[in-house]
């Protein structure tokens, strides 16, 4: 995998317009600085590639082929969710650089949903380096003056890898030609920036650099990249980040926003199998299923039913991977307390190979699924609800009424389904109630994190009551399964003519786990039931 960093800076540009005269600042002084170390100015020439309808820099996200300077390479860039700073990927220039590399494309799979990346941008800039440098010569921070013009491709002009970007020996650039003779693009407009890059300094030392800036007649730039401003109008600004909903309508758009950014986070991390990350992103999928029920009377079921059918389909394909690993957990936990004069070489066997499916190859599987047409027309009917919600005439409705109505309705719901699960005998019948409460129950969780902007400490303390009737039922639902599997076991197992006593004895020992969890419920749930 490529090598990745944070980045963390800040870009400037003239006072009154690009291009001014500019007072040189002061950088004597600045707190931390031992040191000033100005470098001999660099040539550097970057191609940017992104969808035709720029789905990357549609969401923060930039992918370049840059030549010249320290770090020539591919540079992928993502939003972190904080302020000024970005994760880079980086891949260095190969033999064969003619197309973006499979590593940085697969890192913004989610995005490109199969769409073909193009070159969209060229820039070539001379960049003006002075370091910032503490007691030992380290580089505290990098300030960048950057003398930038911009090339901008017509739209379905260009085929990915056709272009070689680069300066020639002599440092001096080529016109906006390709090698084929392809135009490159037209002059898009030229500028000076400067930037302000933090590398080992205290964060402290930003903002005193910046007051020099200031000091010298810059500001913070408009444009919240290089290629933003390349792309001036072709590029819609995102939404700015909401604020507390003022409507029903809000409430239930801004918890669905919430995990649509989980989920095309978490994608990547799937992807390259981190540890959790499965687990998270089937999270954020149900969550924003829950919300479509919830919010039933603020979106129209006739375009959120069919979306949340989709949304149970991938919770279901994430969470294959899950309750393996829960099983094997579980298995392993059972052996361990078992009479080991029951448990033989045949019945260890037969237990772990419940759960021993090749990880491998389910991920491999699961990366297929991530990588169909079905999972990403998933997204695009999530992101277009965002765009144009299909909200009903209570979506005008104030936030507080509705998030308290819609809370309390899910509680309500979950106060019937334990009522009636705990009036059943022990059994069948109690086992598939219970699980239908756990359902309600973490409805009523997710509920309540959709109504904490608006109900704020109120909405907390439910979601935290509901979490722990959540996990209790959690708990039952997983001995529910776990005998379920062991009785396949033993019934295999009597087939083939071996014991079965240890199978008895385990389906005994979950059946006491359950029974716990029921009459540990009904105190849980006294001290859970409280109206919001």
């Amino acid at each position: 995998m490529g090598q990745r960093v944070r980045e963390t800076e800040r870009k400037y540009e003239a006072g009154d317009g690009p291009g001014r005269s500019l007072t040189p600042p002061d950088l004597e002084g600045l707190p931390s600085v031992a040191g000033i170390r100005r470098l001999d100015p660099v040539l550097l020439d970057a191609v940017y590639y992104d969808t035709a309808g720029l789905a990357l820099a549609a969401h923060r996200t930039t992918l370049r082929r840059r030549t010249g300077g320290e770090d020539a390479g591919w540079h992928l860039k993502l939003p972190t969710g904080e302020p000024d700073t970005r994760t880079e990927v980086r891949v260095p220039l190969g033999a064969a650089d003619d197309a973006p590399p499979e590593e940085l494309r697969t890192e913004v799979a989610a995005l490109l949903r199969g769409r073909p990346l193009n070159p969209v941008v060229r820039l070539r800039t001379t960049r003006h380096r002075t370091l910032l440098l503490d007691a030992e010569g380290g580089a505290l921070a990098e300030i960048a003056h950057d003398e930038v013009t911009a090339y901008v491709y017509a739209a379905g002009a260009y085929e990915a890898g056709a272009y070689e970007a680069g300066a020639d020996e002599t440092g001096a650039y080529e016109t906006g030609a390709d090698e084929t003779g392809a135009d490159a693009g037209a002059d898009g407009p030229s500028w000076t920036e400067t930037e302000v890059e933090l590398m080992r300094g205290p964060p402290a030392l930003l903002d005193a650099v910046e007051e020099r800036l200031t000091a010298a007649g810059l500001r913070r730039s408009a444009s919240r990249s290089k290629l933003a401003r390349a792309l001036g109008d072709r590029l819609a600004e995102p939404p700015a980040p909401p604020g507390t909903p003022a409507t029903a309508g809000e409430v239930a758009t801004g918890y669905l926003r919430e995990q649509l950014t989980a989920i095309l986070a978490l994608d990547p991390l799937v992807r390259r199998d981190q540890e959790d990350a499965v687990h998270r992103m089937r999270v954020a999928t149900r969550r924003a299923r829950s919300a479509l029920k919830s919010f039933r009377r603020e979106l129209d079921r006739g375009a959120t039913d069919p979306l949340g059918a989709e949304l149970k389909w991938l919770a279901a394909v994430l969470g294959t991977e899950r309750d393996r690993e829960v099983l094997a957990d579980r298995v392993d936990g059972l052996l361990a307390e078992a009479d080991p004069a029951l448990v033989t070489a045949a019945v260890r066997d037969r237990l772990r190979g419940l759960a021993a499916d090749s990880h491998a190859r389910s991920h491999a599987a699961l990366v297929r699924v991530l990588n169909g047409a079905r999972y990403f027309a998933l997204l695009d009917r999530l992101e277009a609800l965002l765009v144009l919600p299909p909200f009903l005439v209570s979506a005008a409705a104030p936030a507080h009424e509705a998030a308290t109505a819609a809370v309390g309705r899910d509680h309500l719901r979950l106060r019937r389904q334990i009522q009636a699960a705990l009036a059943l005998p022990p059994g069948d019948d109690r086992d598939i109630a219970l699980h239908e409460a756990r359902k309600s129950a973490k409805r009523a969780r997710y509920c309540g994190e959709a109504a904490q902007p608006v109900l704020g400490k109120r909405a907390a303390a439910h979601t935290g009551r509901m979490k722990s009737v959540q996990q209790l039922l959690g708990e039952h639902q997983d001995s529910v399964m776990c005998r379920a599997a062991l009785g396949r076991t033993a019934r295999e197992a009597r087939a083939a003519g071996e014991p079965t006593e240890a199978y008895t004895a385990l389906i005994a020992a979950e059946r006491a786990r359950a029974a716990a969890v029921e009459a540990e419920l009904p105190d849980v749930w006294r001290s859970a039931d409280r109206d919001i």
